[in-house]
């Protein structure tokens, strides 16, 4: 999905990020936190897929609103989530540093991604539960090399305590709206080139009119016959 402007909203730019991972690895704790700084101890799973929204402000006073898809991590839902990554501009995989399984399976979630949504798709890996570092099973270094070969963006976050839930989002909508920025030139600048107002010279077989100042009169001039006064 492009960024998308609106006059009668208080935002400027509007992005759909999904939060995908296995089930029980704490998407929906992460959103909730977000949106309304709450935590649900007893949550349900996810079934299907959920909706919340937020907005962020960026270091240039941007206002983004941000539309979030909570998709469901069994395995039986697969088919009706995979219809929500269409549009989505940015993710947030999530996995749980207490059980190793949840980050092996990143690679299935990141296939997943890269199948159905954009393909020019920010994606943030995000282990989650750092509260509890006594049962930690992934090291931080092991999910950092695989952030960095998968050119993913990384932090460990706690739904619980709130420790870089903002941290991941804010950071996941500015990497999002410089790469929307950059292919916004990119369209322009093709644009430009296949109309030919990007360039500087004069396209080939037309001149150029240069207007003389008359220091002889004050008289204004006049146009020249079959030209333009510039």
């Amino acid at each position: 999905m492009d960024l998308t402007k609106s006059d009668d909203e208080n935002f400027d730019y509007l992005y759909k990020v999904v939060v995908t991972g296995d089930s029980g690895v704490g998407k929906t704790n992460i959103i909730t936190r977000f949106t309304t700084n709450e935590f649900h101890m007893e949550n349900k799973a996810t079934i299907g897929v959920e909706f919340g929204h937020a907005e962020v402000v960026l270091t240039d006073n941007t206002k983004i609103k941000v539309q979030i898809w909570d998709t469901a991590g069994q395995e039986r839902f697969r088919a009706i989530t995979r219809g929500y990554y269409r549009g989505a501009v940015a993710a947030l995989v999530v996995y749980d540093i207490t059980k190793a399984a949840t980050f092996r399976n990143v690679e299935k979630w990141l296939q997943e991604l890269q199948t159905h949504a954009d393909p020019d798709i920010v994606i943030m890996l995000v282990g989650n539960k750092s509260d509890l570092k006594a049962q930690r099973e992934v090291a931080t270094d092991d999910a950092k090399r695989f952030a960095e070969k998968n050119k993913l963006l990384y932090i460990e976050t706690s739904a619980l305590d709130g420790e870089n839930i903002k941290e991941a989002f804010h950071r996941t909508v500015a990497a999002t709206k410089d790469v929307q920025d950059k292919k916004a030139r990119d369209r322009q600048q093709q644009t430009d080139e296949n109309t030919g107002t990007g360039s500087k010279e004069a396209p080939s077989g037309q001149t150029k009119t240069i207007k003389l100042e008359n220091q002889q009169t004050s008289q204004p001039e006049k146009p020249v016959k079959g030209g333009c006064k510039c």
